[in-house]
């Protein structure tokens, strides 16, 4: 290990290490799966997964332009805001030494400025970046993260699906080898927590094995009410970005031969889901009146998509303050500190914005008798 890690430490050749712990062929049957489900004018059917939407070389960079852009406002103000909302509640990380874990990085920024941060008292830090995206991990660790001066060897990217619970599982055994009882700072950062169809699920098992030493950085969308007209504006502040456009369709283009020649081939579809968020389906709708025959490219098979039947592109949610206190709630989750900013622009965005929290594990009510499998696992 020490002569691997003298290599990749080379200024010749910008390497970086990667675990690899996603099965390839299982995650293409679930893509195929997907994409053959059932005829739905609304979304409801075919589909791509939140993973998948950032799985490979074309919708990686599609996403890191649409984060720039003006007309994208979620991303790019959340990242213009980010830092001062950090050193707002970084205070109420009481502890001198953490380690750092971050569930979806995106464009590796926000997680610059919390190690930046975090290893004035911990030199010793250990950064692991995880997505189902090996190119955004490698995007992440050669571009901000490189700024930090972390050494390569403080720096491991994992490279599976955080959605699934074995591979959580299997996650919290390197985490116990690499970091013992030493805590640890999560991040899911972005809304992201909004992309996957079950938010509060995924949440559960994101915190379920925290212990008590360790905190979870949240940032999620916001929105002030809930109604039809709120939602409909949601749904337009995407429309309105053709980066934004291009990243949702580039997974699409990249697992079929489907071709979309025009954005009106999109539907931006906004729900109010009762007394949580506001609901936004993008999707792609077959609007030529006839069936259109498909190719899977990742087995080569055929496929139809009748007439209006769609396929969801992306998935996101816009949370009213009870709906993530609720979800926080539901997890177990306790607020230590949180802080939020509105995006600018016209009348209807200023009831938009960001919040980011700052979270602690609740109390475990654990008998002497009946220690956790969490417990157990990290022991």
């Amino acid at each position: 290990m020490t002569t691997l890690k003298s290599a990749v430490q080379t200024r010749s050749q910008p390497w970086s290490l990667c675990l690899v712990g996603e099965d390839v062929e299982r995650k293409l049957q679930d893509l195929v799966a997907d994409l053959t489900r059932s005829t739905s004018a609304t979304g409801d059917g075919k589909r791509i997964a939140s993973g998948f939407a950032y799985w490979g070389g074309e919708p990686t960079f599609a996403w890191v332009r649409s984060c720039t852009d003006p007309l994208y406002p979620v991303m790019r103000e959340s990242i213009e805001s980010f830092t001062s909302g950090w050193h707002e509640i970084r205070p109420n990380l009481t502890r001198e030494r953490y380690h750092y874990v971050s569930f979806g990085p995106g464009t590796g920024q926000k997680d610059a400025t919390i190690i930046h941060d975090l290893t004035r008292r911990n030199s010793r830090l250990c950064y692991v970046p995880v997505d189902m995206s090996a190119e955004m991990l490698r995007l992440v660790v050669r571009g901000p993260i490189r700024q930090t001066r972390l050494p390569a060897d403080r720096i491991l990217p994992v490279q599976i699906d955080f959605s699934s619970p074995t591979n959580l599982a299997a996650l919290w055994k390197l985490l116990n080898i690499l970091a013992g009882d030493e805590p640890i700072v999560f991040s899911l950062l972005g809304n992201t927590l909004a992309n996957f169809d079950d938010d509060s699920g995924l949440l559960t098992m994101l915190t379920a094995r925290l212990r008590s030493q360790d905190r979870l950085v949240l940032e999620a969308a916001t929105a002030d009410r809930l109604d039809g007209e709120l939602a409909t504006a949601a749904a337009q502040e995407y429309r309105q970005s053709r980066s934004f456009c291009e990243f949702a369709t580039s997974a699409l283009l990249r697992h079929t031969n489907l071709r979309i020649d025009d954005t009106e081939e999109l539907v931006f579809h906004g729900t109010v889901e009762p007394d949580r968020s506001l609901l936004v389906k993008v999707m792609y709708q077959n609007q030529t009146g006839q069936p259109i025959r498909f190719t899977l490219l990742p087995n080569r098979t055929s496929g139809w998509l009748p007439a209006k039947d769609t396929v969801r592109l992306y998935l996101t949610r816009k949370y009213i303050g009870a709906g993530l206190k609720a979800i926080l709630s539901n997890c177990n989750l306790v607020e230590l500190a949180a802080t939020h900013s509105y995006f600018g622009g016209d009348r209807a965005r200023l009831s938009f914005g960001m919040s980011l929290m700052l979270v602690a594990p609740g109390a475990r009510h654990e008998g002497p008798s009946s220690a956790s499998p969490a417990n157990d696992l990290w022991a």
